[in-house]
């Protein structure tokens, strides 16, 4: 097995991490004869950041096939409530998903998982992902106050940029009857369908830079609208996997202004049906690479490790993850510890 880059020593150190003896040579305990594994990553929408965030896992696991024996493919769903849903039934091995579909998921607390799923495992977290909600410039709407009466692309069934905006609806106490017209195009749909005039409003959950936000506010003009007030900082008191958020000013045309929303992290998760040295391995090619992972897209370039290991997770931590992090000292939560 290869030892630690050089810049993952480097890495580890000046975060003030220990690294062992045991993780310099075979932290993930993989069998020399291991024989080939073929994992599935469920992601999302082409244009998302979710699909690339599995690519960039894919691509650093593939680094070295040769000496673990792990393949991995990457799939496009329809998000974090299908990719969860996926997992259960074992039709997928990995996914990204948002950090409160994952508690839902893992507590059975919310009608998209009427049935807890004790067998998710989480194995660490990704970017933060705003609220994002843009809307025509000849709308009218300027705040969130503005969006009832408009037409309101809410998302497609399974994706947990639908299910967060649903969940804000209900803390408003909207219903879809508040809208003029709804529709559940999906992310790869709904930004030209935005500029077509198809509707007024896309909510949409995500990291940012994202392509999808980039294209809307490049092919017309846009604003992107503060969702704050009473009801939303109930939402952030009232449950942890949800934060204050900004979308910062200048990163996309037409919008100069930080705006405040609230938001998800992304996460990555598993099952315990996938073997412990496996995921490790997995966790292994991102942390033992971290500088090339976060090179891989800018919504990556400010991830610390140790916070990696924290914020959104609500799972307990899958074995493999918690063999790698705890060999390179990585200090995991101690209620991620099942």
């Amino acid at each position: 097995m290869k030892k630690l880059t050089t810049s993952a020593l480097a890495l580890m150190v000046g975060a003030g991490l220990s690294v062992s003896a045991t993780a310099q040579d075979n932290p993930c305990n993989t069998p020399d004869d291991a024989e080939e594994m073929f994992l599935t990553i469920g992601t999302g929408g082409v244009t998302g950041v979710y699909y690339p965030t599995g690519g960039a896992i894919q691509r650093l696991v593939a680094a070295n096939r040769d000496q673990h024996g792990v393949r991995m493919s990457v799939e496009s769903t329809g998000g974090s409530v299908f990719n969860l849903n996926a997992i259960q039934t074992g039709e997928l091995d990995m996914g990204v998903v948002q950090s409160d579909w994952q508690h839902h998921s893992y507590n059975g607390s919310h009608e998209n998982f009427p049935e807890a799923n004790p067998d998710l495992r989480a194995v660490f977290a990704v970017h933060p992902e705003p609220l994002t909600v843009l809307a025509r410039a000849d709308s009218g709407v300027q705040s969130m106050a503005d969006i009832p009466g408009n037409r309101v692309n809410i998302g497609n069934p399974g994706s947990g940029a639908r299910g967060t905006f649903e969940v804000l609806m209900g803390a408003l106490g909207w219903s879809e009857d508040d809208f003029s017209q709804v529709s559940e195009l999906a992310t790869a749909e709904q930004s030209q369908a935005l500029c077509d005039n198809n509707f007024d409003v896309m909510p949409f959950t995500v990291g940012h830079p994202s392509g999808t936000i980039q294209e809307a506010t490049t092919t017309c003009d846009t604003v992107i609208v503060e969702i704050s007030g009473p009801e939303v900082d109930g939402l952030i008191a009232d449950n942890p996997f949800y934060s204050a958020a900004t979308v910062p000013g200048g990163m996309y045309n037409g919008n100069p202004d930080d705006t405040d929303t609230f938001g998800v992290r992304a996460t990555f998760v598993s099952s315990t049906d996938v073997p412990d040295y496996a995921i490790c391995e997995v966790v292994r090619a991102v942390f033992d690479n971290f500088e090339a992972f976060q090179r891989l897209h800018p919504a990556f370039a400010n991830l610390d490790p140790n916070d990696m290991v924290d914020g959104g997770l609500s799972a307990p931590m899958h074995p493999g993850a918690l063999m790698y992090f705890d060999a390179v000292g990585i200090e995991v939560p101690d209620r991620l510890r099942s």
